[in-house]
């Protein structure tokens, strides 16, 4: 019987490459993301194992309606990959707006937990009981990028997320890890990459990895016996300044 995952933000980048991943794998994959459209482009060509979820991460009634409609299609829920995230506009902090902060905060923590809570509460009842959860943090969550106080905030409080549900599912077989990435060619980066360098045309264009590699290690670590836990993945270009001192 094929295993199930919710995978949000699942309309674009590491998202949609997990997705196709995990299609191309034999599993049940939800996927969830604001953009209709793009959804339906990923579901193309999986049939009935394909399921699109179209709703607002952070909206809390949106999130509990695509769990009820996953369940409902597919019986239980196996894995979530808590995925969806923003990269508001960088700044010092006196220059973050306050809409840009709540941004950060409704989707990076917020969305990760209002879509953790619904399959938190679906796997301790389901029958077999329990089931993973697989956390999207960053390298943002060791060492920030200048001017990222708000992605760099979400990304820290998206850690302790991650130790609390790993503690709190142990009665439950509930395992849940994380996947810290660095510098995976996303819309998501590069657009980032090309405010910053729109402010500093002598910037230098940062080693990156394809999203196919994440997509891959997501799967393995989804692939795993519950009585197994890959706790925290680091998964990152290899010549990017991550260690080492100045």
């Amino acid at each position: 019987m094929a295993q199930t995952i919710v995978i949000t933000g699942a309309s674009a980048g590491i998202g949609r490459a997990t997705a196709l991943a995990f299609l191309g794998a034999g599993w049940n994959v939800g996927l969830m993301a604001r953009r209709a459209g793009a959804l339906t482009e990923v579901a193309a060509g999986h049939g009935a194992r394909a399921l699109v979820l179209p709703g607002d991460i952070a909206d809390a009634d949106a999130v509990a309606a695509a769990f009820a409609q996953v369940v409902a299609r597919f019986g239980r829920v196996d894995v979530l990959f808590n995925n969806a995230g923003v990269f508001p506009p960088a700044g010092l902090i006196d220059e973050i707006s306050l809409e840009d902060w709540r941004l950060a905060l409704d989707v990076n923590l917020t969305g990760m937990f209002l879509a953790a809570r619904a399959a938190f509460g679906q796997m301790r009842r389901q029958a077999p009981m329990g089931g993973r959860i697989i956390n999207n943090g960053s390298i943002s969550a060791h060492v920030p990028r200048p001017g990222s106080v708000t992605y760099t905030a979400t990304k820290h409080a998206v850690t302790g997320l991650t130790k609390t549900l790993s503690l709190d599912g142990r009665p439950f077989d509930i395992a849940c890890g994380q996947i810290d990435i660095g510098n995976a060619r996303t819309e998501l980066l590069e657009g980032h990459l090309a405010r910053q360098k729109a402010e500093d045309p002598s910037l230098q264009m940062p080693p990156m990895i394809e999203v196919g590699l994440v997509a891959d290690a997501v799967l393995n670590m989804a692939r795993m016996p519950l009585s197994a836990n890959v706790q925290f993945m680091t998964l990152m270009a290899t010549k990017m300044p991550f260690i080492g001192r100045g």
